[in-house]
């Protein structure tokens, strides 16, 4: 934890102080910021980094050391009137913190701690505002060596997609069925191979499955794929070790030489969405000119929504990229939520715009990282829906 780093930052946004809470682990955000791993976190606990001084601990007498290991002067507590007591205490004086929450649950993936917590605090007569955009500060930027490790795996996830094009293509002109598990057991053989972890997945969804984004292809449910079908392909993955950040891409393909104009039709205008928004970014970045996550996803949705397809784009255009692959920067969405943090320096993100039909659906994913005065595409970029029989 770089203390002087987050007072400064905290002083610069007119803060008195970021307040960390947690109960059995509720709040994976808390233990990265402080790097810290307790073993046991059955009662609560709370940590005061004022904008100036020492910063300020809370725990039970019964996990004293919880907080080992980070700096400040600690007060022990066992009930709950004790807790109160120690709670106002670290915070005396203190006007205005952060902490994980987000107003009107704006920003849920950092809305974790919970409405009671935050009434005790404001009940002292502190103002408690989100920490949304320290999180994305301190939490989501990546380091050089997670790039790295972005860029590594991206190989390994691109050479899954080509592999799953690759058996459908031999299956078939072979004349032996194949399932969409197969192809999904095929990619992750590859992920294998290249030292590729995932916490899921990947996906293979044919035909109506390919217009359901959450689909996931099972032993038991998967269906088969053949000539004249229509084949989406969603990888994500990172190498296996620590400090490795995701890549997550999602392709398209036919089975066939000739691809049919209704498919071409839909995938040219998510494509269009895409590189608009891709575009919008890279010339914010630029010019130096500050923009938000919502503004991001705006632009791909009225390309979509322009064509007629509005209400068959059904989610947000991109979502923060990290060790988790939906981590917790700013993410491309003005639709399911709306996202105010601004696209800064050492993050990525997706963008993904999809268009979903009863019969089919397209989605084309990219993953853009962004540098200090540029953003880029960090793996190839889909110029067209890939003839499988080509």
């Amino acid at each position: 934890m770089d203390l002087e780093l987050i007072q400064s930052t905290l002083r610069e946004n007119g803060l008195d102080g970021w307040l960390f809470y947690d109960h059995h682990r509720r709040d994976p955000i808390a233990y990265r910021v402080l790097k810290i791993n307790p073993p046991m976190c059955t009662r609560r606990w709370f940590y005061l980094i004022p904008a100036e001084g020492d910063p300020g601990k809370l725990i039970h007498r019964v996990e004293r050391h919880n907080l080992d290991g980070l700096p400040g002067h600690a007060i022990e507590y066992s009930t709950w009137k004790e807790q109160h007591e120690g709670l106002k205490e670290i915070l005396n004086g203190k006007k205005r913190i952060a902490m994980q929450y987000s107003p009107l649950n704006n920003i849920p993936y950092v809305g974790l701690v919970d409405a009671g917590t935050i009434e005790l605090v404001r009940s002292l007569g502190v103002e408690v505002i989100s920490s949304a955009d320290l999180v994305q500060l301190f939490e989501a930027r990546w380091s050089e060596d997670a790039l790295a490790s972005h860029l590594e795996a991206g190989k390994v996830v691109h050479a899954a997609v080509r592999a799953g094009f690759a058996a459908i293509r031999d299956a078939v002109r072979s004349g032996r069925g194949i399932s969409e598990y197969d192809v999904q057991q095929e990619m992750r053989r590859v992920f294998d191979a290249g030292g590729v972890i995932t916490d899921e997945g990947p996906v293979a969804a044919v035909n109506r499955n390919s217009a359901n984004p959450h689909y996931m292809p099972e032993r038991e449910n998967s269906a088969s794929i053949g000539a004249n079908d229509f084949v989406l392909l969603d990888v994500w993955g990172k190498m296996n070790r620590p400090g490795a950040v995701y890549f997550d891409i999602t392709w398209t393909g036919f089975v066939g030489a000739e691809i049919p104009r209704r498919f071409v039709g839909i995938f040219e205008i998510v494509k269009e969405a895409r590189d608009a928004a891709i575009d919008f970014v890279q010339a914010a970045m630029t010019s130096a000119r500050t923009i938000h996550g919502y503004e991001v996803d705006d632009v791909a949705r009225q390309v979509i929504t322009r064509c007629g397809y509005g209400p068959n784009f059904v989610h947000r255009t991109g979502h923060s990229i990290g060790e988790d692959v939906h981590a917790n920067g700013a993410n491309i969405d003005n639709f399911e939520t709306r996202d105010t943090r601004p696209i800064i320096p050492g993050i990525c993100f997706s963008i993904e715009p999809g268009i979903y039909l009863e019969e089919f659906g397209v989605r084309s994913e990219v993953n853009m990282f962004v540098e200090q005065a540029s953003a880029r595409v960090t793996g190839e970029v889909q110029a067209a829906i890939v003839p499988i029989l080509g």
